[in-house]
């Protein structure tokens, strides 16, 4: 085994995965919490196929959103990303970025929204959205810092979700040490508790013997 593949083995490539979704689902939440709003999502794009990907929803549409695809030309927050610039609307409807159809087509079609891009480095990763609140308390230019501080950190989680995600199609790519290893980590995906605990130290202890074996 490369070093490359040890060191997404022993970096916990077992859990990144899970423990990356998991703080971008806590971040939406958080946001939808503070800003009292009917839902939050975070869209990754996904530059090699040209979509945005709903990466973490949460109130209205969380049960079904999550996976969805649409083009990253699409509506706001296609602007959003193309643009890098954050945006705050308070009747969607009436503005010419909104793609109605899209919105339909996830069964929730917001009357107002604030977004952010999630920009790491040079990058941006995707977009982060908060949709709908009660009618005297519309959303404001003057809040977006607070939404930034969110969309830093759920930049992060982004960056390093796509990493642990390449780094598993790199092992799952292998062949021989490279493909048990990889199968290893898929089944450990299934245990919990001291048992899983277990597993991914044999795991990291296996990766290390495997970069130090004799040519």
């Amino acid at each position: 085994m490369n070093g490359e593949l040890h060191a997404a083995v022993a970096a916990g490539l077992v859990s990144a995965e899970e423990s990356h979704a998991a703080l971008l689902q806590s971040i939406v939440e958080v946001a939808m919490a503070i800003f009292r709003a009917a839902a939050s999502s975070i869209f990754l794009f996904d530059e090699a196929e040209g979509e945005l990907v709903f990466e973490a929803v949460a109130g209205e549409g969380s049960e079904w959103l999550v996976g969805r695809r649409y083009s990253s030309d699409t509506g706001i927050a296609g602007w959003v990303l193309t643009t890098r610039q954050p945006v705050v609307l308070e009747d969607v409807r009436r503005d010419p970025r909104f793609a109605r159809e899209m919105a339909e087509s996830t069964g929730y079609v917001p009357y107002a929204l604030m977004a952010v891009p999630l920009i790491h480095g040079e990058r941006t990763l995707g977009v982060l959205e908060v949709l709908d609140r009660p009618p005297d308390n519309p959303f404001t230019f003057a809040e977006m810092g607070l939404l930034s501080l969110f969309a830093n950190q759920a930049a992060i989680a982004l960056d390093l979700l796509q990493h642990a995600r390449r780094a598993r199609a790199l092992l799952l790519a292998g062949d021989g040490d490279t493909a048990a290893v990889a199968r290893l980590a898929a089944t450990l995906d299934d245990l919990e508790g001291p048992a899983r605990d277990s597993g991914v130290a044999l795991l990291g202890l296996l990766g290390d013997v495997l970069q130090h074996r004799p040519a």
